[in-house]
C-alpha cells in the first residue's frame, strides 16, 4: 500500500501494548508543530506568574540500541573455521563419544549415511547435531532444481549454496558447544568442490569418513527409496563406480554391507578415534 506523503503510520495500538520506544506522534505527522501555549495577561490586581522552567540540561531519553544478536540465552558468536584437534595427552582424550568434533560422512546414494549419522549422533554423550545436505537443499521449495531432470548450472549453484549454509551452521553449533556430523555424496574426482569446498566452510579440523558399501548394497537400498532421492539404477552404478575412487586416497573407509546401523555407528567411533589421535592429511 502506498502513503500519500510523509512516514508510514505506525501499527495501531492494542491492548496491553507499550508503544514503541523513541516513537511520538508528533514525529510521523508532517506539517508545522504548534508552539507552546500563550500565557493570558494577569488579572488586575494579581502579580504576573512566574516564567516556566528552563528545560533541564539532564540525560535525555533516546531509543534504546538493539540487543545483541542472541539465540534464546546463548550468544551467537561469529562462526569460525573448527581447528584440527589438538594431539590427546592421554587415552581418555581419545574417545570421541566426549570430544567436541566435525564429521563429514561421505558415500553414495544408498549408503546409508543419514540413517547412520542420525544414530551416531543420538547415541553421543555430549550435545551433537546432524546436518544433511539433502535436507537443507530441499529448503528451496519453489524453483528447487532437482538434478534428476538434469544437471545444469542452476542445480550446481543449489548444491553450493546448501553446503555453505550447512558449513555456517556447523561452525555455528561448534562455536556453541555442540558436535555436528554432516552428510554429503562428496565425489573424489571433484576436490575443489568436494572436499575442499567442505574444508573451506568448516575448517580444517573436519573429519572426513567414507561409508562405501557394495554395489547390490546400494542397488537394493535406494530401490527402497522414494520421491526426488530414489536415483535410477544406471545412476546409483555410475555414482558407486566414482565413489571408488576414495580408495587409496587416505581416508577411513567403512564397508558396511554387512553391517546394521548400531555395529557402523561403533565402528564409526572407532576410526574417529584414530582420527582424532592422527588427524588424516586431506
Amino acid at each position: 500500500m502506498q502513503h500519500a506523503g510523509g512516514s508510514p503510520l505506525p501499527p495501531p495500538h492494542q491492548p496491553g501494548h507499550r508503544p514503541a520506544v523513541g516513537w511520538s506522534p508528533a514525529a510521523h505527522h508532517p506539517g508545522p508543530h504548534p508552539g507552546p501555549a500563550p500565557v493570558p495577561p494577569p488579572a488586575p490586581g494579581y502579580p504576573a506568574p512566574a516564567p516556566p522552567p528552563a528545560p533541564s540540561a539532564g540525560p535525555q531519553h533516546a531509543s534504546m540500541p538493539p540487543p545483541p544478536d542472541t539465540t534464546g540465552h546463548v550468544p551467537l558468536p561469529p562462526g569460525g573455521p573448527v581447528a584440527m584437534p589438538s594431539p590427546p595427552q592421554s587415552p581418555a582424550a581419545h574417545d570421541p563419544a566426549g570430544a567436541i568434533i566435525a564429521v563429514l560422512l561421505i558415500g553414495p546414494a544408498g549408503a546409508g549415511k543419514t540413517s547412520v549419522a542420525k544414530y551416531w549422533a543420538d547415541h553421543r554423550r555430549v550435545p551433537t547435531a546432524h546436518i544433511s545436505l539433502d535436507d537443507v537443499r530441499e529448503w528451496v521449495r519453489s524453483g528447487f532444481a532437482d538434478p534428476q531432470s538434469g544437471w545444469n548450472d542452476h542445480s550446481e549453484a543449489q548444491y553450493r549454496l546448501a553446503r555453505r549454509t550447512c558449513g555456517f551452521a556447523a561452525r555455528n553449533f561448534l562455536a556453541n558447544g555442540i558436535s555436528c556430523i554432516l552428510d554429503d555424496a562428496v565425489f573424489p574426482d571433484r576436490p575443489v568442490v568436494g572436499l575442499g569446498g567442505w574444508k573451506r566452510h568448516v575448517g580444517p579440523g573436519l573429519l572426513p569418513v567414507v561409508l562405501l558399501p557394495g554395489l547390490d548394497i546400494v542397488l537394493e537400498r535406494n530401490a527402497e527409496r522414494s520421491g526426488n532421492r530414489r536415483l535410477t539404477d544406471e545412476e546409483v552404478a555410475r555414482i558407486h563406480g566414482r565413489m571408488a575412487g576414495w580408495y587409496g586416497s587416505g581416508l577411513p573407509i567403512i564397508d558396511n554391507s554387512q553391517l546394521g546401523i548400531p555395529e557402523t555407528a561403533r565402528i564409526l567411533d572407532d576410526v574417529l578415534t584414530r582420527s582424532i589421535a592422527s588427524p588424516p592429511q586431506w
